[in-house]
């Protein structure tokens, strides 16, 4: 049995539909080997844009004997991928924005799937905008910390959602209501490393430029402590 970093356990463990899975931006194959060992999905399309990691994902499935069950696509995206042929879009490891270009430049796609899995990198605002914006709702949320990082990984099916303020994108509805330990843990840390650097612009002469970078983190610090707040009082209550 192959075995994943907790990072890429939590974001195979929120599929949850037992279909056929496309696993965009596969890398080495690992994710969707898991996938089908742990009964999580029943078949396996992964998909990378390099021909090196996809050569490297058929030896491991190979070597797993499950090329019965994977099959591999040269793909940019979804871009080989038919609309109706996967249950689940599966990407992770990427930035926000490119994880938003890949969903948008297969529109057809995207629309047939019954859930996507999406574990970004980065600018996590931009993806809850963008689920909000293209007729899906998030059902779950998972933040996990592995090896010092912190990633989230989210899962979202067709439907509407609503959100009170700009904090529930950036920090994630779903994580606030819950008082999640592991974000608390990260708004902690954000905390500490936006104060620290606030700190180094104390007693300064600032440019014009540098003065608008401390009026965005000043912002940013108080979104960070409304967010402590928020899952302290989840958590208590």
């Amino acid at each position: 049995m192959i075995r994943l970093s907790e990072r890429l356990q939590t974001v195979a463990h929120q599929v949850e539909i037992c279909g056929v899975t496309a696993d965009i931006g596969c890398d080495h194959g690992f994710t969707s080997i898991y996938l089908i060992q742990q009964g999580i999905s029943h078949r396996v399309i992964a998909m990378d844009i390099n021909k090196g990691p996809l050569e490297r994902a058929r030896d491991h499935v190979e070597q797993y004997g499950l090329s019965g069950q994977i099959e591999l696509r040269l793909s940019d995206g979804a871009e080989k991928l038919r609309p109706g042929e996967a249950d689940t879009l599966l990407i992770s490891g990427m930035g926000g924005a490119l994880i938003c270009k890949i969903l948008d430049d297969s529109p057809e796609v995207v629309k047939e799937v019954k859930e996507l899995v999406l574990s970004p990198q980065s600018e996590w605002a931009v993806v809850r905008h963008y689920l909000q914006n293209h007729g899906f709702r998030i059902s779950r949320e998972a933040m996990v910390c592995d090896q010092g990082k912190y990633y989230l990984v989210l899962r979202a099916v067709p439907g509407e959602q609503n959100y009170c303020d700009e904090i529930e994108y950036t920090y994630g509805k779903y994580l606030l209501e819950n008082g999640d330990e592991c974000l608390a843990s990260f708004l902690k840390k954000e905390d500490i490393r936006i104060r620290r650097i606030l700190k180094g612009m104390e007693s300064k002469k600032l440019s014009e430029q540098a003065e608008r970078q401390k009026r965005e983190l000043t912002g940013e610090l108080d979104n960070v402590r409304r967010a402590m707040q928020i899952c302290l009082a989840r958590k208590e209550g």
